[in-house]
């Protein structure tokens, strides 16, 4: 992963204009291998504890990865190829029938569904709505779906020519705010290339879609720095799991997701500091 790793620090110098609590997500199958990626950039305060945490599965539940704070999952993956992230929109005014998540939302979509139908499903069991946030799921299949809640309506962005991005802007309704999103475009961008470019796609060239979407640390006026926490690739196909912490390539954990799932016999937590 070092290739990949100082890309996305090289290419990092040359972003400004940076804001705390952005985020870009993006999914994608190869359509000569049929293999699936994804990759995120957490952007969020540096002294948040992050961490990753591995579940395994009982009772009938899928083992399961994911990375976040305080106890709540920002993003993962279960044994079964389900994906999931979210990233922070503006803020929405929602029908009152939906309800607030309780627990940990993320981590019982990876504990119980397997695929992108099992999870939408389980969200209109429970009739969650968020006010200020967007999902993606996606899983092992090559179906992938943005989850946005405006008014009484949940909206489904589904995937379209085989690559699905998220940022912070709603793209069931881009006046809402965010938009444009430089961010977006970078990645759309570097899509386009890779799916031109001949050469056979791995998770090291894959990664390098989010190189111009990571922000910078910035010291606000408080003091307080924020920018990009940690970046997340993962092959979902052959469960290869990479994540770099605080964009800094002595700060990189790897993990066989296979190995991870099937010998995990109890709660694990790696932390990142």
């Amino acid at each position: 992963m070092r290739t990949l790793i100082f890309l996305i620090v090289f290419s990092a110098a040359f972003i400004i204009g940076s804001v705390v609590q952005a985020c870009s997500v993006v999914y994608y199958k190869d359509a000569k291998t049929g293999k699936i990626y994804v990759a995120n950039n957490e952007d969020y305060w540096y002294d948040t504890e992050a961490h990753i945490q591995i579940e395994p599965g009982k009772d009938g539940e899928f083992s399961r990865l994911w990375y976040g704070w305080d106890d709540f999952a920002q993003g993962g993956v279960n044994e079964a190829g389900l994906f999931f992230d979210g990233a922070v929109t503006p803020q929405q005014t929602i029908s009152d029938g939906f309800k607030k998540i309780k627990g940990n939302l993320g981590d019982e979509i990876l504990a119980n569904c397997h695929n992108v139908e099992q999870a939408l499903g389980l969200l209109k069991q429970k009739n969650v709505g968020l006010t200020n946030a967007h999902m993606m799921i996606g899983d092992s299949s090559g179906n992938a779906v943005v989850i946005e809640w405006t008014g009484a309506e949940m909206r489904l962005t589904w995937i379209s020519e085989g690559h699905l991005t998220m940022t912070n802007f709603l793209l069931s309704d881009t006046t809402a705010g965010n938009y444009p999103c430089h961010r977006y475009k970078s990645i759309e961008e570097n899509i386009s290339q890779l799916r031109s470019s001949k050469e056979t796609i791995t998770l090291n060239k894959f990664g390098n879609v989010i190189n111009r979407a990571v922000q910078v640390p910035q010291t606000d006026e408080r003091g307080k720095i924020g920018g990009t926490l940690y970046s997340s690739f993962i092959n979902i196909t052959d469960m290869e799991f990479v994540l770099v912490y605080k964009l800094d390539n002595t700060k990189v954990t790897k993990l066989d997701l296979k190995y991870e799932f099937q010998n995990t016999w109890k709660s694990k937590k790696i932390k990142l500091n």
